[in-house]
C-alpha cells in the first residue's frame, strides 16, 4: 500500500471513530442512508471499507455534510443485536439500507419489505433468500456477491499444493452465519475426493476462537481453512497469530488475512464492493427498483501468499504456486 493510500485510510479510520451521522446542509434533497454491519466500526475503518464506501458515494455526487446523512449501526459480531439495530434504521425512515455480513442482511430483510436494501457482500444471494435469481432479484434487495461459494474446491486445492502432506483440515466457521453450513459441506466433499478429513470448529467470540485453535492443536489437525465472515474478518490478526502459534498452514477468503500474517488467501476483492456500492445507491435514489437490478458477481479472484509466514511455518512454497500468485508478501 503506497503512502497516499495509507494516509487516506488513516484519515478514514479517524473519521469513523466519530459518529457517522453528519449535520447535512439543507441544499436540495438530503438523502438518509442506513448502514448495518455485523462487525465493528473499528474493523470497517481498519479494513479500508469505510474509505472505499465514502469514495464510491462521492464519485456519484453523494457526500456527508452536503446531501447525505449516513446512519450507521454496528453489531460488533453479536448477531442477537441485529434485529434491534435494523429496527432503529427503519424508524429513522432511511431512504435505503446498506448491509454488510449475512446476519446483518437477514436482519435488514426481516425489518422491512419496502425500503431498498443493498447487500455489500454475500456468498450466495439466491441460496440465502435475498434474490429470486441473480439477474432479476425481485423484492427489495440487490447488491454484490462475494463469489466465495464458488471457491471451496480451490481453497482445498491451494492448501494441498502448499502443504501436500496434510491429512486433517480444520474449517473455522461462525454458527451465526447461515451460509457456513453448506460451505462446510462443499469443502468436506472437495477434501474427501483427495482423501483428506475435515473437522469443523465453530466460534462466535474472540474467546471461542482461542478455544477453537487450542482444540485444533489437541486434535492434531494439520491445517485450517477460514470461511468468509464479517466477525471472523475483524478478528483476522488474532486468527493469523493463532494459526502461526499452532503451526497450522492456513488459507483465507480475503487478502486482508494474508496481510495480517495468514499464509495464503484466495478470493475476490471484497473492499471494491464497497466502492461499487455507490453505483447501486445512485441507481436506486434515481428511481430504479432494487428487484430489477441484477446482483453483481466477481469477475476475478486473487491469490495472495505471505512468504514470511511460510518461512516461519517451515512451508516450502514451490515455484509453480508462487508463479500463480497475484501478490507475494515478503
Amino acid at each position: 500500500m503506497n503512502s497516499r493510500r495509507k494516509m487516506v485510510c488513516a484519515l478514514g479510520a479517524s473519521a469513523l471513530l466519530l459518529p457517522l451521522r453528519a449535520l447535512a446542509q439543507q441544499q436540495g434533497k438530503v438523502w438518509r442512508i442506513g448502514y448495518l454491519d455485523f462487525g465493528s466500526r473499528q474493523s470497517m475503518a481498519g479494513s479500508g471499507r469505510y474509505v472505499a464506501l465514502i469514495e464510491g458515494l462521492r464519485e456519484h455526487g453523494y457526500a456527508e455534510g452536503r446531501n447525505l446523512v449516513l446512519e450507521a449501526r454496528f453489531a460488533d459480531g453479536d448477531a442477537d443485536r441485529l434485529d434491534v439495530l435494523a429496527g432503529e434504521l427503519v424508524r429513522q425512515r432511511v431512504d435505503l439500507v446498506l448491509s454488510t455480513g449475512s446476519p446483518a442482511s437477514h436482519a435488514a430483510q426481516r425489518a422491512t419489505a419496502t425500503i431498498p436494501i443493498i447487500v455489500t457482500v454475500t456468498d450466495d444471494p439466491v441460496g440465502e433468500g435475498f434474490a429470486a435469481s441473480l439477474a432479476r432479484p425481485g423484492g427489495n434487495m440487490t447488491g454484490m456477491s462475494s463469489g466465495n461459494a464458488d471457491t471451496d474446491q480451490k481453497l482445498v486445492e491451494l492448501l494441498l499444493v502448499a502443504a501436500p502432506k496434510i491429512k486433517r483440515i480444520a474449517v473455522l466457521t461462525n454458527p451465526a452465519t447461515s451460509v457456513h453450513a453448506p460451505r462446510l459441506l462443499s469443502i468436506q466433499t472437495a477434501a474427501r475426493q483427495t482423501g483428506k478429513q475435515v473437522l469443523p470448529v465453530s466460534a462466535r467470540t474472540p474467546e471461542e476462537i482461542d478455544r477453537g485453535f487450542t482444540a485444533m492443536a489437541r486434535e492434531r489437525l494439520d491445517a485450517v481453512i477460514i470461511l468468509a465472515d464479517v466477525f471472523l474478518l475483524q478478528q483476522r490478526t488474532q486468527i493469523a497469530a493463532l494459526a502461526l502459534k499452532h503451526r497450522l498452514p492456513s488459507i483465507y477468503p480475503q487478502s486482508l488475512y494474508a496481510e495480517a500474517g495468514g499464509l495464503m488467501s484466495y478470493g475476490a476483492d471484497g473492499t471494491d464492493n464497497f466502492r461499487r456500492a455507490g453505483i447501486f445507491v445512485d441507481k436506486i435514489l434515481k428511481g430504479a427498483k432494487p428487484g430489477d437490478i441484477p446482483f453483481e458477481q466477481p469477475t476475478r479472484y486473487y491469490l495472495v501468499i505471505n512468504r514470511k509466514t511460510a518461512k516461519a511455518l517451515g512451508v516450502k512454497l514451490n515455484n509453480e504456486l508462487l508463479a500463480r500468485a497475484d501478490t507475494v508478501i515478503e
